[in-house]
């Protein structure tokens, strides 16, 4: 683990270590904590396309996909 020294403002800090206090935890814990939050929330807001490929994978149910969208695409261009 590295560390790492961060700013902020003096009523921040206040309300972080009575948090700490009444969880009984380090504030260092608690600033861990909430850099995964925003960690998480970002990569879901941002799912690179694999994840997002592998996780919808296998939804199509219905037959060939590839040829389903080929016949799509003839009928979009008018060759149906």
């Amino acid at each position: 683990m590295v560390r790492t020294i961060i700013s902020m403002e003096e009523d921040l800090k206040r309300w972080l270590d009575r948090k700490a206090k009444r969880e009984r935890v380090p504030m260092s814990r608690l600033v861990r904590r909430a850099i995964e939050n925003l960690r998480r929330e970002s990569e879901a807001a941002s799912l690179p396309i694999e994840r997002l490929l592998g996780r919808t994978r296998g939804t199509w149910r219905h037959g060939n996909g590839l040829a389903w969208q080929n016949s799509m695409r003839r009928e979009w261009r008018g060759r149906g």
